[in-house]
């Protein structure tokens, strides 16, 4: 069963091949739906700090070493086309993905 900020792995063969990403789509899309909504993670070892728009993920979010979860775009791709899943964002990096993914898209403000 896949869920809503699970950390998979899925190949994409315009950035390099495998990836982890982090599963975004609602609970709901996560259970049924053919196509759902990830975040792209960078798996090699990191000399620099994130970026405003990325989280670091570690080991205990799933990751081999210090990893970074880009919030600036949502890749929708096949759910069958995820793999091996590396584990679950803990609580304290769910709530910053979600606190830079508001910023970004502005979904904080108001009209």
């Amino acid at each position: 069963m896949k869920d809503q900020f699970d950390v998979w792995r899925y190949i994409f063969p315009d950035k390099g091949g495998e990836h982890p990403v982090v599963l975004i789509s609602h609970p709901d899309i996560c259970a049924r739906s053919a196509v759902v909504n990830v975040l792209f993670c960078t798996s090699q070892r990191q000399s620099r700090r994130p970026y405003p728009h990325e989280v670091m993920l570690n080991g205990e979010d799933g990751m081999e070493w210090e990893t970074f979860c880009d919030c600036s775009c949502l890749y929708a791709v096949k759910s069958a086309g995820l793999f091996g899943k590396r584990g679950r964002v803990t609580l304290e990096r769910r709530r910053q993905i979600r606190t830079k993914i508001r910023s970004i898209f502005l979904l904080a403000a108001m009209d």
